[in-house]
């Protein structure tokens, strides 16, 4: 077993990444349940993933009552958060109690923020089955749902006491969404980290043929980044944990205009959202084209959209610039935008001119 530390005080936990973790997470999870049922949320995708963890906690005596939702973008609403929160109530739930996460980003963020207000305050465990959970939103405790308005809008910061990663579990994951999830790996190399980006420029096809190696490497490797980053800047306060938006910006554009749905994954948004990143520094002056050419490069490789036609969004740069001011990170009338230096070299600018990001979109379309 991998043990990643996420140093945050009081609220610090760990990250356990080991093949075959599932069968396990009873025994893992037992001290955290001293005798007391834990609830399991899940979607309905993941029935067998599902049973068993049920088994694997049966076995440590500690009963699972199971709440099944849809599965999907949609689930992360008002009304199932209303229902979620009324069942777990109705299961008796109490502050010191944990509730586990059984899914991908959807499920996370949706019972991570049921549990931060049930009773002021519920513990939880993650337990993603995506990659993109995996190596993102399972970890560093940004919760929430969605709303007409945008993505994200309602929520809060609610950490796990343990994220538990099983690499075994992407082996029933649709190639597609391994794709999706594949875009916040390259992300960390864009970030902060060249030498990264350029280990997936060689290993992702062994990542997606499922050579376990290449699993471990790209979700350790990520899980270790974000940790580093969130100790460094938890609720996104000093400007370090904004680098985790690269691509983001541009990206819940994109979701906004195909309505939050299966049109366009949340990850294949974020790939998009990079290379067009990427594409206005370069467009900027500052960033070299030869590094925009090589990220949009990369991202058709394995099979993602880099730009706005590959998203299938045909909508004018007014549109979309129209989307990104319901974005959560606005500052008075200020957008702040992750640009990029380089391969490596992201930075957040609070400067950027919106007028110019509309006239760039609408040069991108084709």
């Amino acid at each position: 077993m991998t043990t990643i530390p996420v140093a945050l005080g009081a609220r610090s936990y760990d990250v356990r990444i080991e093949p075959g973790l599932l069968v396990r997470a009873g025994a893992v999870l037992a001290p955290l349940s001293r005798g007391r049922p834990m609830p399991i949320v899940t979607d309905t995708n993941l029935a067998a993933h599902c049973e068993t963890l049920v088994a694997s906690l049966a076995a440590q005596g500690i009963a699972a009552p199971v709440r099944v939702l849809p599965a999907g973008e949609s689930t992360k609403s008002w009304a199932q958060l209303e229902s979620l929160t009324d069942w777990l109530l109705a299961q008796g739930v109490v502050r010191s109690d944990h509730a586990i996460a059984l899914g991908g980003g959807v499920i996370g963020d949706l019972v991570g923020f049921a549990t931060s207000i049930l009773k002021r305050g519920c513990n939880f465990v993650q337990v993603p089955t995506t990659l993109l959970a995996q190596v993102d939103s399972s970890v560093g405790g940004k919760t929430a749902i969605n709303s007409k308005a945008g993505k994200n809008l309602i929520g809060a910061f609610h950490q796990p006491s343990v994220v538990l990663i099983d690499p075994q579990v992407l082996d029933s994951l649709p190639q597609r969404e391994l794709r999706a999830g594949y875009a916040e790996v390259a992300k960390y190399g864009l970030i902060d980290d060249a030498g990264f980006f350029a280990w997936c420029e060689t290993n992702a096809a062994a990542l997606f043929a499922g050579d376990p190696a290449a699993r471990a490497e790209a979700i350790g490797h990520s899980v270790a980044a974000k940790a580093r980053i969130v100790a460094a800047d938890e609720r996104e306060t000093t400007g370090t944990r904004a680098l985790l938006n690269l691509g983001h910006t541009f990206g819940h554009a994109l979701e906004a205009e195909t309505g939050f749905s299966d049109k366009l994954l949340h990850g294949e948004a974020v790939a998009a959202g990079m290379a067009l990143a990427f594409a206005f520094s370069a467009q900027q002056g500052l960033c070299p084209v030869a590094d925009a050419e090589r990220v949009a490069a990369h991202l058709r490789a394995v099979g993602l959209p880099d730009g706005l036609a590959a998203a299938g969004v045909s909508a004018d740069g007014a549109t979309l610039v129209g989307h990104m001011l319901h974005d959560k990170k606005m500052e008075g009338n200020t957008l702040p935008f992750l640009l990029a230096r380089g391969i490596g070299q992201t930075y957040l600018d609070k400067t950027v001119d919106l007028a110019k990001v509309a006239a760039f979109l609408d040069g991108q379309r084709r």
